[in-house]
This record gives structure tokens, C-alpha cells and sequence, in this order.
């Protein structure tokens, strides 16, 4: 870091003790329920993992999440902000039998710390209070190393293939032709390597959720949210196809189904509320990964197909949520004054 010189404020500037901003708040609340929740997730994987490397991953979230969920605590008691309910060792059945195989732990792990890390990284440029923003630093840095250990296991043991190989590009180039805009007809470019990441990292997102929402299916007991479950499936397995033909197309490999790593148990490990919670939250980050990609995406038929996908996802978070709701079960983030 000696490229980045140092700037001394005075101890007025730094002062900790100044009230959480709603920045400060949203951020900490969020940390604090998505940890709790992956501790409970996680300590069940523990009770059936037979491969040494994914039980160290495990083990690894699993101490992140606690150290992470305890720091955040701390900052709430000096606060007096009220620690969330969250969810307790009723939300998970250690002794149910195995539902998952070792290898989705590690493709679950790698999904939840994506998610963590795109919190804890929004987190950083917002935060005003220096003891807070190192906390977002540190989680941000320890997810980091811990997603470099995740895909190091999964691609030694061969469970992910190598992302779509293509071409380097003889000399920097520029775009001169209204056609790059082109999706479905006149003279549709390839895929450009933005577009080909962030369809290759939504099929990869989508085959972990599925496999999970199989293994949810399987287990829920309310026949409510076992009929949300099943519509998830279909709008996941509706999702990964589409995505999966843009780059077979273009004769680029695709990341693969994960629904075999289920198990046949129907014995529920998990409480309907954090298995509801769980699809609820992964379903929210789906809207932030394909902003990122319409972001980024040039061609008209990408466009078209995330904005479809936005739709069916939608409609399935607003249905989580009246079910949330209606069990009391969705505990709510801090909110303004009201002024009514």
C-alpha cells in the first residue's frame, strides 16, 4: 500500500461515538441475519460431510459467519440497537438424515459468500464511521480468501469446469457498426466476454438454487410454501435454459445441473420459516446479479431475456413475502421516522 499516502484527520473527524447512520444501520442488520441464518445452515452440512476439503470449507463459513454475526453484535450493544430475532437452534434438526451431497455444500458456500461478498463491498464506499467501514473491510477480505479456497476445491476435484475459453484479441479495437447492438436479426455479433461472464455466473447461480429448492420441495411441511417451492423449480429451471442456449449457440461450454446431488430424504433438516427466508433472500440477490448483467450487456435479446427473468422472479419474491408476513415470520429492517 505504499502507492496510497496516508491523510491524518483530527479525533473529532474519526468520532466513533456519533449515532449509526441508516447506512450504518441497514448494513449491520442485514450482516447480522444473513450470518445467523448461514450458521444454522451450515452447522447441519457439518453432521454429514465426509470429504476432508469441502468439512474444512464448511468449517471455515461457519467460523466466518459466527465471528462476523458476534462482531456485529458488538456494535449493536454500543448502540443500544435491538439484536434481531433471527433464528434459533429450533430452525434446524441436526440428527435428520443427510439431504444434500458433499459437493453441493461447496457450490451452496460459494453462492451465499458471493452474496456476502457483493454486501459487504456496497457496504464500504457508504459507510461513514471508520470503525464500522474497517468491519465491512475485514468481512470483505475474509470472504475473498475464503471464495479463492471454495473454487480451488471445486475445481480440483473437477465439480466446475473451466469458464468458456475464447480468443485473444489481435489489437484494441473499436465499435463503429450500430449492428453490435443487434440480438435476433441482420448481423448478430458474437457474445462479447462481459456478456458470456455474467451468463456463465447466472447459470452457475441458478443450478445451485435449484438443487436447493428440489431439497427444500422434498422436505417443506406447509403446502402453501411447498407450492412456492415447485414454482421456483420451474421459473430456475425455465432460467438456466434460456441462459444456457446463448452460449451453446456460440458453442461455449455451460456450468451443469446440480439436481442429482440431492438426496431422496423428504425428513426435514430445516424449518419451513429459514427454508422460505433462505429462497427469499437468494431470489432478492438474483435482481442484483442480472442488473449487473444488463449492465454490462450490449445485444438486445440478452436485454429482453434478463427483463423476462426479472418478471418471473419478482412475482416469486412478492410471493415469499405475503407468505412471510402472513406466518410472522419477516422481521423487519430499521426504517425512517414516521412523520404521519
Amino acid at each position: 500500500m505504499d502507492v496510497i499516502k496516508p491523510i491524518h484527520l483530527s479525533a473529532k473527524e474519526l468520532d466513533e461515538s456519533q449515532p449509526l447512520t441508516s447506512v450504518e444501520m441497514g448494513k449491520l442488520w442485514v450482516t447480522y441475519m444473513g450470518n445467523n441464518m448461514s450458521i444454522k445452515i451450515l452447522s447441519y452440512f457439518l453432521e454429514h460431510c465426509e470429504d476432508k476439503h469441502i468439512r474444512t470449507l464448511l468449517e471455515n463459513g461457519l467460523a466466518l459467519s459466527e465471528d462476523f454475526t458476534q462482531r456485529t453484535k458488538v456494535f449493536f450493544n454500543e448502540n443500544n440497537f435491538p439484536i434481531p430475532f433471527g433464528f434459533s437452534e429450533t430452525d434446524v434438526n441436526l440428527g435428520a438424515p443427510r439431504l444434500m451431497e458433499d459437493e453441493l455444500y461447496a457450490h451452496y458456500l460459494k453462492h451465499a459468500a458471493k452474496a456476502g461478498l457483493s454486501l459487504y463491498a456496497i457496504a464500504i464506499p457508504l459507510v461513514m464511521r471508520e470503525d464500522i467501514r474497517e468491519f465491512f473491510v475485514y468481512c470483505n477480505q475474509c470472504t475473498t480468501i475464503l471464495l479463492g479456497q471454495i473454487n480451488n476445491v471445486l475445481f480440483h476435484k473437477h465439480f466446475i469446469s473451466e469458464p468458456p475459453i475464447i480468443p485473444t484479441p489481435e489489437k484494441a479495437d473499436f465499435i463503429n457498426k450500430q449492428n453490435f447492438l443487434n440480438g435476433w436479426f441482420g448481423d448478430v455479433r458474437p457474445l462479447h466476454a462481459m456478456e458470456i461472464v455474467h451468463l456463465y455466473d447466472n447459470i452457475e447461480d441458478n443450478a445451485t438454487s435449484k438443487a436447493l429448492l428440489l431439497a427444500f420441495y422434498q422436505t417443506a411441511e406447509d403446502e402453501k410454501i411447498k407450492a412456492l417451492f415447485k414454482r421456483g423449480i420451474e421459473i430456475t429451471d425455465k432460467a438456466v435454459r434460456r441462459l444456457t442456449e446463448k452460449l451453446h449457440l456460440e458453442n461455449l461450454q455451460t456450468p451443469s445441473y446440480l439436481d442429482h446431488l440431492v438426496t431422496t430424504s423428504n425428513y426435514p433438516p430445516f424449518s419451513d420459516k429459514i427454508m422460505l427466508q433462505q429462497k427469499f433472500d437468494m431470489f432478492s440477490m438474483k435482481i442484483r446479479s442480472i442488473g449487473n448483467s444488463m449492465a454490462l450487456n450490449g445485444r438486445r435479446d440478452l436485454s429482453a431475456l434478463y427483463t423476462r427473468t426479472l418478471a418471473d422472479i419478482g412475482l416469486f419474491i412478492d410471493d415469499a413475502a405475503n407468505i412471510l408476513i402472513d406466518k410472522g415470520w419477516l422481521e423487519s429492517p430499521p426504517k425512517a421516522f414516521d412523520r404521519s
